[in-house]
């Protein structure tokens, strides 16, 4: 436990204490375009498993390890000529690959959950950007929020979900996208997790029809499990007249208490999703409920009805 977490300003010397910090095995929470990523030294026992301490995430659950470049991926991951082709067109950028990790990669077991595979991904956001290169080494970084609740797109978040439990929060403003990245695997193309690349752009760039995979019991990827993004009040989707009491969260031009995007701008909707479902989970309390309009189940569509159906499954 961290008595006190700092919040630490986005300029160089903010960067430079978040880097120490993380050289020496602490936790610090950083933004990304998509969610703010709770980073760890993704080569150390301990600091990765500081993260799942933190968290409360279940060791079986593979963490996303974050890099500055190309050239730094290849030396923990081997790339075929998709993913070459891939990382050329997304990255830097909102796309995460699941390759074969090599053997000299130098990272703990506890970031690929003893699976032969690593997730990874290159961020656009400056400020992740900065952090990395001044950190020198792969960070690994879920998102920085307890596991299975509501993911984390301004530092605010953050704090409500893990003050105390981590060294430090980078305080970057808020995230562009609002939704995670998209998780593909290769041999064959696989989607594991639609998120803020959408899929046809991929299938665009490889000229091929994306298949679906996963598994909610043994993840081989982050945001696998049934239930996840839970807010604390129950969540009703594809609501088109909301029953009394519950709050109607909105989508297009209708008069919900809360509205994604009033323009029925899909891009809008996903970097408001997450902040959003908090306000409305804060209106509707612990034991409210939450009705969703329906969403457009295309583009950054898939990725946004993804999180709501994992927000809505019961809870164990």
């Amino acid at each position: 436990m961290n008595p006190h977490t700092e919040l630490i300003s986005a300029d160089p010397a903010g960067i430079a204490r978040a880097a120490t910090l993380l050289k020496g095995g602490d936790l610090v929470a950083f933004p990304t375009e998509t969610v703010y990523g709770l980073g760890g030294d993704a080569r150390s026992d301990i600091a990765v498993a500081r993260i799942f301490d933190a968290k409360g995430r279940p060791r079986f659950n593979p963490l996303i390890v974050h890099l500055p470049s190309v050239k730094a991926a290849r030396q923990i991951a081997i790339f075929s000529p998709e993913a070459d082709r891939l990382a050329d067109a997304f990255w830097p950028g909102p796309l995460t690959l699941v390759l074969p990790r090599r053997p000299d990669a130098g990272l703990s077991d506890l970031v690929t959950a003893g699976l032969p595979t690593v997730a990874i991904r290159i961020p656009e956001h400056p400020l992740a950007q900065a952090l990395l290169r001044a950190f020198g080494g792969p960070l690994a970084a879920p998102s920085a929020n307890p596991s299975g609740k509501i993911s984390p797109t301004c530092a605010a978040h953050v704090t409500e979900g893990l003050s105390g439990k981590i060294a430090a929060i980078l305080d970057g403003g808020a995230c562009a996208v609002g939704v995670e990245s998209t998780i593909l695997a290769l041999d064959p193309p696989t989607l594991l997790r639609p998120g803020g690349l959408p899929a046809e752009a991929i299938e665009a760039c490889l000229g091929t029809r994306l298949s679906s995979g996963g598994n909610i019991t043994k993840p081989t990827a982050p945001g696998q499990l049934a239930s996840h993004y839970a807010p604390r009040a129950s969540v009703r989707l594809n609501v088109t007249k909301p029953a009394p009491g519950e709050i109607w969260l909105g989508y297009g031009p209708i008069g919900a208490d809360f509205n994604l995007s009033p323009s029925s701008d899909l891009v809008e909707a996903a970097a408001n999703l997450f902040k959003t479902l908090r306000d409305a989970d804060r209106q509707a309390g612990p034991k409210g409920r939450i009705a969703v309009a329906p969403i457009p189940n295309h583009g950054l569509g898939r990725a946004i009805n993804d999180r709501l159906r994992r927000a809505a499954a019961p809870r164990s």
